[in-house]
């Protein structure tokens, strides 16, 4: 289901100049003075990315450095969002995302939930690479304690090129966060014009703009021309309803993902458990299949205590039960990816480590 609009090259190319020239010239305080009663107070976290990348020439969208630029100049660079919402700024990290940590992971999400307890957001935009980002949202779609919108956006191309995605991106997520109709919807992604739930959404592709996808599943939705327009919701649990709460806790139980392949052996697994892990994920072939070595020392174990999660490297499907695994005490992770079942299983695992009671968490969430 496609639904794109096309920019004219010069529209293109002017918003894109915009971030190194408006943001210059129109600091992020102008936004202060054109705040207009009763528009929502959107907080734009900032991660990094190369939405905030930059490159030596307008020309190159490969060979850049991302998290370049700061919240001000990005918020500075795309006109009109003073009119959307009452607009505020905030710079967590500058990073690019493949430098990700649980530990940002829970700073993010405990400044999130300590944003919306004291009232100073109606909804917040997360600006983030694009590599991590299915990851982060849905960490957040775990542990943050709220209904408002938290609407995470990226883009494929940094913001010097002459076709940038991240102004109209960014712009598209404070319209998706300032509205009351994308409350109680969960964490969602915004890119492309394309509205995305947190659980099920997916980089497919590794440059291309129209990346992000929901195999299976499809888009919740569209923002087009200032407008959001929803047509499904997700029936999985998440924010307010989830369980899991980082209260007071500093750090995440270690997890590993470890890909089968023909021949696989128990020697990753074996590294894997003597390393500390806590959990294992296993991206096995077809619908979760396990290779007889790597199976064996997965079985040996759980039998000392490490939680397993069978999933799959296809990309998209459910992962279902069998007897077999079942009796052997591993966890299916249903349709989650591989690095989605991570996420989950960290979270679950600061709970509880009994197979069955993690197995309810991955059919819920």
């Amino acid at each position: 289901m496609k639904h794109i609009k096309s920019c004219s090259t010069v529209t293109s190319f002017m918003v894109a100049f915009a971030v190194l020239v408006t943001a210059i010239t129109c600091p992020l305080s102008a936004f202060a003075d054109n705040r207009s009663a009763g528009l929502a107070k959107v907080k734009i976290l900032a991660m990094g990315g190369t939405i905030a990348g930059a490159a030596a020439s307008s020309t190159e969208t490969k060979d850049y450095k991302p998290g370049s630029l700061d919240i001000g100049s990005i918020i500075s660079s795309v006109p009109g969002l003073e009119k959307i919402a009452d607009i505020s700024g905030e710079q967590v990290a500058n990073i690019d995302s493949s430098h990700m940590t649980n530990d940002l992971l829970i700073k993010l999400a405990n400044r999130i939930n300590h944003l919306f307890s004291r009232g100073e957001a109606d909804g917040i935009v997360i600006t983030h690479g694009t590599d991590t980002l299915e990851e982060t949202a849905y960490f957040l779609n775990l542990t943050v304690k709220s209904d408002r919108p938290v609407v995470l956006v990226g883009s494929m191309r940094p913001a010097t090129a002459i076709s940038a995605d991240g102004p109209l991106n960014l712009y598209n997520a404070v319209i998706l966060a300032a509205q009351k109709g994308s409350r109680g919807r969960g964490i969602l992604v915004a890119l492309n014009e394309k509205i995305y739930g947190a659980r099920d959404v997916t980089k497919t592709n590794t440059t291309n703009v129209d990346t992000f996808q929901s195999p299976g599943f499809g888009c919740l939705g569209y923002v087009l021309d200032g407008r959001t327009n929803f047509y499904q919701a997700t029936t999985k649990r998440h924010t307010r309803d989830s369980e899991f709460d980082l209260g007071g806790l500093k750090s995440l139980p270690r997890v590993d993902i470890i890909y089968g392949h023909v021949q696989g052996s128990r020697d990753l697994v074996d590294a894997a458990i003597r390393a500390g892990a806590g959990g294992i994920v296993h991206a096995g072939a077809g619908n979760g299949g396990i290779f007889p070595a790597e199976k064996q020392a997965l079985t040996d174990g759980i039998q000392k205590g490490v939680v397993t999660v069978r999933a799959s490297r296809v990309g998209s499907g459910m992962v279902t039960r069998a007897a077999d695994y079942d009796r052997r005490g591993f966890v299916a992770s249903n349709t989650l990816n591989p690095q989605k079942a991570r996420i989950l299983l960290m979270l679950a695992l600061t709970r509880t480590n009994d197979p069955k009671e993690i197995q309810r968490m991955f059919d819920e969430y």
